[in-house]
């Protein structure tokens, strides 16, 4: 895979993977209690449908933008969900804001998830179109 765009898309879906994978076992975890809870507020939800669109809209995205918008497009997006990732997985714990600790496969999640939007970001930041015309070529 010598294509820059492809790479990114496919590491896109891989996030996005990871994201609603890791939502849904902390829906069974939380379900699994046996005890009530409070549904999420509309905000809440309305902020979370808006985190999931980003990876979803990239996906598309890292296969159509020219390189110039691509590139940036790819630093923001990763470098944003970088950002809220590790603040809702470890700052907000530890100010009281959600439910400490997180649970083990949350963070075993979070901590891919991490991990793949640093990669999104390095590719992003290292690509040339130059070096992917020369293996296109190759």
């Amino acid at each position: 895979m010598h294509d820059t765009k492809e790479r990114l898309s496919l590491l896109w879906i891989f996030v996005l993977l990871n994201y609603l994978y890791a939502d849904v076992l902390a829906l069974f975890a939380v379900a699994g209690t046996g005890t009530s809870f409070e549904p999420l507020p509309q905000w809440a939800l309305m902020g979370s449908a808006i985190l999931m669109e980003i990876p979803i809209a990239m996906i598309v995205a890292s296969r159509l933008l020219s390189f110039r918008a691509n590139r940036l497009a790819n630093i923001i997006a990763a470098t944003f969900l970088t950002l809220i990732n590790g603040f809702l997985t470890f700052i907000a714990p530890l100010l009281g804001w959600g439910q400490p600790p997180a649970f083990a496969e949350y963070l075993f999640f979070a901590t891919i998830e991490t991990v793949c939007t640093l990669v999104i970001i390095w590719q992003a930041w290292n690509w040339s179109p130059r070096a992917d015309a020369i293996a296109s070529h190759a």
